[in-house]
């Protein structure tokens, strides 16, 4: 049986903010309550606050402001001796890190929060920390490493009933599938996050399993009205709360869905708003799929062939510094796709594989 949904990064005077609260009102709570602690003395409470302050702004998209949050309230923590409190700071840095493309950080940072919240007793920090290696490792592609600890991560996540960790558990489980051509895995197992994050009432849970959902229903079966809709309802969720990087995720998923359906220039418009949107909140990992997309749109439009190279060459290098392996490997299925050839290469038929 699971509960209804928290969010244990809201703290201090925020643990009764819900999780679907608008980011907007749980910074501004979290701004209010943050310099009520700083003029009562506490530093607990600064570090405790301070956090739903970080991650308020991490998902708004406002990287410097969070930033300079998640490590504040790391320093109140410190000072105040607070274990705990410096492994959810922690967190919330390595996930920034991960979220700006700076996967070898991300992966020191939440190493160090799991481990401190391991030290500090704090059995929810650990497991978001270890939930964010996990992550970080399907991100990166390293699905060999980080497939059998997100099985740990939703067996745990089940035996203590916690609603939103088993629905993003299992959404990552998911996208592994999805990744490795498991598609009806993968879309069992969305299904069931999407009911899950529904009787939990965990909307932003439920909005990427629909992302998910929409995905395996456009490629396995080729339906792209049917996916067209479950992002739609999808998207009232990210602009009710304002999750901006779930926005831009689902604006970058409805362009690959009409991509696939062969509607180009649809798919060239939808590309362009969510690379707008990834740059300005600095998500590199996100403006590089959504150029590869872009890329791809044009080319079917009939761009200069080596203008597509070009800027597929670019993407690559982007990627490999990223480290990001399976987005990747995209990139060169995009060579062969659209008959390019990397610079330095021949084309004869279609373009050779590197």
């Amino acid at each position: 049986m699971h509960s209804k949904a928290l969010a244990p990064e809201y703290q201090g005077a925020l643990t009764k903010m819900s999780v679907n609260a608008s980011l907007t009102d749980v910074l501004a709570e979290g701004e209010r309550h943050l310099r009520a602690a700083e003029l009562s003395g506490s530093q607990q409470e600064v570090a405790r606050t301070g956090l739903a302050v970080a991650e308020a702004h991490r998902r708004l998209g406002h990287v410097g402001e969070a930033d300079r949050a998640w490590k504040a309230s790391y320093r109140a923590a410190r000072s105040a001796e607070d274990t705990g409190a410096m492994a959810w700071a922690l967190w919330s840095g390595g996930t920034l890190a991960r979220q700006r493309g700076a996967l070898r950080l991300a992966f020191r940072l939440l190493r160090l929060a799991a481990d401190l919240g391991k030290k500090g007793g704090d059995v929810v920090a650990r497991g978001y920390s270890l939930a964010g290696l996990a992550e970080t490792g399907r991100i990166q592609g390293d699905y060999r490493t980080v497939a059998k600890l997100h099985e740990q991560l939703l067996a745990e996540a089940r035996a203590r009933g916690e609603a939103r960790h088993t629905v993003w558990a299992l959404e990552g489980i998911a996208q592994i599938h999805r990744n490795t051509g498991s598609f009806d895995t993968a879309l069992e197992m969305f299904e069931e996050a999407a009911e899950l994050a529904g009787n939990a009432d965990d909307r932003r849970g439920r909005a990427w399993a629909l992302r998910g959902m929409a995905d395996i229903i456009s490629v396995r079966d080729n339906d792209p009205e049917q996916a067209l809709a479950l992002l739609a309802e999808a998207e009232l969720t990210c602009r009710a709360m304002n999750l901006s990087s779930a926005l831009a995720y689902n604006h970058k998923m409805r362009a690959n869905v009409l991509y696939r359906a062969g509607r180009y220039e649809e798919a060239r418009l939808v590309y362009e708003e969510a690379l707008g949107e990834f740059r300005e909140m600095t998500e590199p990992r996100g403006e590089a799929l959504a150029t590869l997309g872009l890329v791809k749109s044009l080319a079917r439009l009939g761009r200069d062939r080596t203008e597509t190279a070009a800027e597929l060459d670019g993407l690559r290098v982007t990627l490999d510094r990223i480290g990001l392996l399976n987005a990747r490997d995209m990139v060169d299925k995009a060579y062969t796709e659209l008959g390019v050839a990397p610079a330095g290469a021949t084309v004869t038929g279609e373009a050779g594989r590197r």
